[in-house]
């Protein structure tokens, strides 16, 4: 009987813990994905707040939890950004002048070799935006990145600098939001 309550408490904390997620700013953020056949958890999450507005919930999640942001972009492993949209605020407009602010500022104005793959993902972000809406940007090394709205996959665009470069939008030297890029690179 013992042998038995403590399987059986061991599988509901193994639910548990597998279905868990934290709230950040209402948003409940998982603390584990598996996207295009790859597992994630969550390395860190906040919010992109511009003239004290939350705009929208980032998370990061990697293969394995780290503080260093130059080792995830360069890191041979799958990564997420994903981006939950709290406020009606945003519109695809400005969430495309965002990305093209964010690219210009990831690589110091030298955005000419990517500039066909910034247009392909800038037009994931084409339809109109509401609250509640869920991006999530997969860097796949090797194939570059997978675009998701709300869980459907919108494209696949390829090369590995420009991989690198959505990643640094957020976690390079030059961020779309330092408290941001802190917040996820808690580890």
């Amino acid at each position: 009987m013992f042998k038995r309550i403590i399987t059986t408490t061991s599988l509901v904390l193994v639910c548990a813990s597998a279905s868990a997620a934290i709230d950040v700013s209402g948003v409940e953020v998982p603390e584990q994905v598996t996207l295009n056949n790859s597992a994630m958890v969550l390395n860190g999450a906040g919010v992109r707040s511009k003239f004290f507005i939350d705009l929208y919930v980032g998370s990061l999640f990697t293969t394995t939890t780290s503080t260093d942001a130059q080792q995830i972009i360069n890191s041979e492993s799958p990564t997420a950004i994903r981006l939950n949209i709290t406020s009606d605020m945003i519109t695809s407009e400005k969430m495309i002048d965002a990305l093209d602010e964010g690219f210009e500022r990831a690589t110091n104005g030298k955005t000419e070799a990517i500039d066909d793959s910034i247009k392909s993902l800038i037009h994931s972000f084409s339809a109109p935006i509401k609250d509640g809406d869920q991006f999530t940007l997969m860097s796949v090394p090797g194939e570059g990145v997978i675009s998701y709205k709300n869980g459907k996959q919108l494209a696949v665009i390829s090369g590995d600098d420009f991989r690198k470069a959505v990643l640094s939008v957020w976690l390079g030297k030059k961020p779309t939001d330092k408290g941001l890029k802190k917040s996820m690179l808690k580890g």
